[in-house]
């Protein structure tokens, strides 16, 4: 029974979880500013205490049993804007190449559209596939790698190609699990279609 309690997913705003999730958001400009003027090594710091406070936040949501439906929806955009504002800044500065910024946001922009079209017909986001998240991880180290390199000159023999294969990878995964998305929308979408004719076919009987 306890268990079940700590498992419950509450509508609450003013959380601690929630407070620690508002606070990794206000940083995302202040990296990608951090980014775009050179300061690589603040910008890595500032990466860190967003990072422990995501364990932090899953960890007090868990352990207070204040796991909430904002909470849920906040840490996910926390990470992909760290990530679109990683992309941002080191594209700017001609670091990555455009290309992977647009590979990478075409993508989140695909997700938007079925999120749209799921609402249309009456559904609910789909449940993250863990492609995705494998694909996020991948992303999330890959950027924070480059940087260093960016930070510490004397590591890129050693960032620049463990930092680029998270990269890649990420990239690849990322719009696998889109494409996993992508077909899960249309045979969503489409059930209820082949259930209406179904039915019309079974009534003209």
């Amino acid at each position: 029974m306890e268990s079940q309690q700590q498992n419950q997913v509450s509508s609450r705003i003013l959380t601690i979880p929630n407070g620690l999730s508002f606070i990794r958001l206000l940083l995302v400009p202040v990296f990608l500013d951090l980014i775009i003027i050179g300061q690589d090594g603040l910008a890595l710091l500032v990466l860190v205490i967003s990072s422990v406070t995501d364990y932090l936040d899953g960890m007090i949501a868990r352990g207070l049993n204040q796991v909430s439906r904002l909470g849920q929806l906040l840490d996910p955009a926390a990470d992909r804007l760290f990530i679109f504002a990683a992309l941002v800044g080191l594209a700017i500065r001609e670091v990555i190449p455009w290309w992977l910024f647009v590979v990478i946001v075409g993508r989140d922009v695909m997700l938007i559209v079925l999120g749209i079209v799921l609402a249309n017909h009456g559904y609910g986001p789909l449940p993250v596939h863990h492609l995705g998240k494998v694909a996020t991880f991948s992303l999330f180290y890959a950027l924070p790698i480059l940087m260093i390199g960016q930070a510490f000159p004397g590591a890129v023999w050693l960032t620049s190609p463990i930092g680029w294969a998270f990269a890649l990878w990420g990239a690849f995964l990322y719009w696998w699990a889109g494409i996993i998305y992508l077909l899960e929308t249309v045979r969503v979408v489409t059930i209820p279609r082949v259930d209406a004719a179904a039915e019309s076919d079974t009534l003209g009987r």
